[in-house]
């Protein structure tokens, strides 16, 4: 499958290139960016062409792998999925449910696969757990606290500390769908947006949210990039008639689990088999994300 890379950010470059650039069944034929001298870098050091024009990008490939802010993400995949590119794109797929609708939309009437990067959902050990507590099921309580230091006043090292639209966003919008794409298959859907979403905000981007889920059970999580660096944690714990279940801990490997999503979308594209993290599921989240953040408005 030839691959277009949309976008030059930290993503791009340590993740997406270097695992469609060691993919066997994947070409990276070429990158996209909006400053052309970073795609002519990303492009360069992982034997691509760099593109001046997404539209040309898009004539020369069969899918696009894209490493770009959600709303600029958004109207790009619009545009690849009507000119029948397949997509593997990144979370959340857009900041409002209109954008996030319109991709959906766009999948839909043309048929191409998609395929949303919920890192952790493509990251083995992760996946093997969460299907042993699907077959335990009987959980009444979630929990998934994700909370980093990147935006404390102190300063960070991480290459994701100076995006604008993380800071802009937070981390209800960039670690609140990790949150969601573990919990979720737990405890089923939230039940109903208007009555089973509740969201505080605490100081700096720290917020808790709290759902109601289609089996009853309830979830939280606390989620923020403001977090002071010795409160920093990522953790998912469940509780229920299995006892206690604690999500196996560990650095997850991004280049082997963005591979992993590049063999999930090219089995989706040539079974039209819907993977569990397809546009569908990266819709639902960007809704109950977007009802948390109306409200956190409303508490204001």
């Amino acid at each position: 499958m030839r691959f277009g890379l949309l976008g030059t950010g930290p993503w791009a470059e340590l993740a997406h290139g270097p695992a469609l650039q060691a993919h066997p069944e994947a070409e990276l034929v070429g990158v996209w960016g909006r400053r052309p001298e970073a795609a002519a870098d990303i492009a360069g050091r992982f034997g691509a062409r760099p593109y001046a024009d997404v539209d040309a990008l898009l004539a020369d490939c069969d899918a696009v792998a894209v490493a770009l802010p959600p709303d600029v993400q958004a109207p790009l995949a619009v545009r690849a999925a009507r000119a029948g590119r397949h997509l593997l794109l990144d979370k959340p797929v857009a900041t409002t449910v209109a954008a996030a609708r319109e991709v959906a939309g766009a999948v839909a009437e043309t048929g191409v696969a998609s395929v949303v990067f919920f890192t952790l959902r493509f990251r083995p050990e992760t996946v093997r757990w969460l299907e042993e507590q699907r077959a335990a099921g009987g959980w009444q309580l979630g929990r998934a606290d994700w909370l980093s230091s990147i935006h404390d006043s102190g300063g960070s090292d991480s290459p994701f500390a100076v995006s604008p639209w993380r800071r802009e966003k937070g981390g209800l919008w960039d670690v609140g769908p990790h949150a969601l794409s573990v919990l979720l298959p737990l405890l089923g859907d939230v039940a109903d947006l208007e009555g089973s979403v509740a969201a505080v905000a605490g100081p700096g981007d720290l917020v808790q949210l709290a759902l109601r889920h289609t089996s009853g059970a309830v979830g939280t999580c606390a989620l923020g990039h403001t977090a002071a660096p010795a409160a920093a944690v990522t953790a998912v714990e469940l509780r229920g008639a299995a006892g206690t279940a604690v999500m196996p801990e560990g650095e997850t490997d991004a280049v082997a689990a963005f591979g992993n999503a590049v063999d999930a979308l090219l089995d989706s594209a040539r079974t039209g088999r819907a993977h569990p993290c397809d546009i569908r599921f990266g819709l639902r989240v960007t809704e109950i994300l977007a009802a948390a953040q109306d409200r956190l408005g409303a508490g204001r």
